[in-house]
């Protein structure tokens, strides 16, 4: 079964369990605008959530989201929902006023265009440090980006359910082995400010500007081990998406441009202190931080800056569709 099967079925499966009313929350013209939107702070997002679902429609759901990643992306989102009630915790104990708005039944699920059709279609999960949606055109899986996790408490302190439990390990880990593995004059060349900017520089646009992230090092400029650690840090990113998927969004994005890729660092190379990388090709867009919450609060995005939304590969798909009516 390829993936785009999977998906498809695991949507319909779940379509099929909602009620009129819940349906017509959770599905959306393809063209509605909303497609283009997403966010990862916490608040409400259009579609169904799943605390207005039922067991068995939850299931289903969170069925998709196993049918459209990895099994370690599907395996992370759950872990991030789950940090929703240790993070209200904290934030219930530190008095603030708002802690219940951390809630893991607060992410919602939405369907753009119609799976069992001819036409394009989309799915999306949306919440607090989670932003996941497939394209599909033609039959075939046309985009999967922006893809964005993120994490808080990216490691749970002390006194809490899951203690030491560690959340995107891959994000800061693989990174750190770049840099530190860097000779000297090159890993001078990639930290591009001993100060980390608060945020991803990007931030939720619907269309990233690449000019707003620092470029450092070139893959060109790097010996074979750095070389070879900007590919898994890249292939970590793609890696949340089955094995067909990331290997396309590899061929599509990265390959081509993967000499002229750059990676940049700010901020202090010592763990547990304030960081901020970003990598930087002709299509490819990666942007990581951990500087919150005394940097135990990360985010972290990849972009395929041609093809956000598949609005690429969805032109290629309209004009073959009229060349093939005329």
């Amino acid at each position: 079964m390829t993936s785009v099967t999977g998906l498809t079925r695991a949507v319909g499966d779940w379509l099929a369990t909602l009620r009129t009313d819940q349906r017509q929350r959770a599905t959306f013209p393809f063209d509605d605008p909303d497609r283009f939107v997403w966010a990862f702070t916490p608040g409400e997002r259009r579609g169904l959530a799943l605390g207005d679902m039922d067991p068995f429609q939850q299931d289903a759901a969170i069925a998709i989201v196993g049918a459209a990643m990895s099994a370690r992306g599907a395996r992370e989102v759950g872990e991030i929902m789950a940090l929703e009630t240790i993070l209200g915790e904290i934030e219930r104990d530190e008095g603030r006023s708002n802690w219940s708005r951390r809630d893991p039944g607060l992410y919602w699920f939405a369907v753009f265009g119609e799976p069992t059709g001819p036409d394009p279609w989309m799915w999306r999960v949306g919440g607090h440090h989670v932003v996941v949606n497939r394209t599909v055109a033609g039959g075939v899986l046309i985009a999967g980006s922006p893809s964005f996790h993120g994490a808080n408490p990216a490691v749970v302190p002390a006194g809490r359910s899951r203690e030491g439990k560690r959340t995107l390990t891959g994000e800061e880990t693989l990174a750190r082995r770049l840099l530190e593995g860097l000779p000297t004059d090159a890993r001078a060349a990639a930290v591009v400010d001993p100060v980390a900017p608060p945020e991803i520089l990007t931030s939720n646009s619907a269309r990233a500007d690449p000019r707003d992230v620092p470029q450092g090092l070139r893959y060109a400029d790097m010996d074979d081990a750095g070389r070879a650690g900007l590919e898994v840090l890249i292939r970590h990113y793609l890696g949340r998406a089955p094995d067909d998927v990331a290997a396309a969004d590899w061929a599509r994005a990265v390959a081509d441009g993967l000499v002229e890729t750059t990676f940049a660092w700010a901020g202090s190379a010592e763990p547990g202190r304030g960081h901020y990388y970003a990598i930087r090709g002709p299509r490819l867009l990666v942007e990581y931080d951990n500087t919150q919450n005394g940097a135990n609060h990360i985010h972290a995005v990849w972009r395929d800056l041609a093809n956000d939304w598949g609005e690429d590969l969805l032109a290629a798909h309209y004009r073959q569709s009229h060349q093939s009516t005329d």
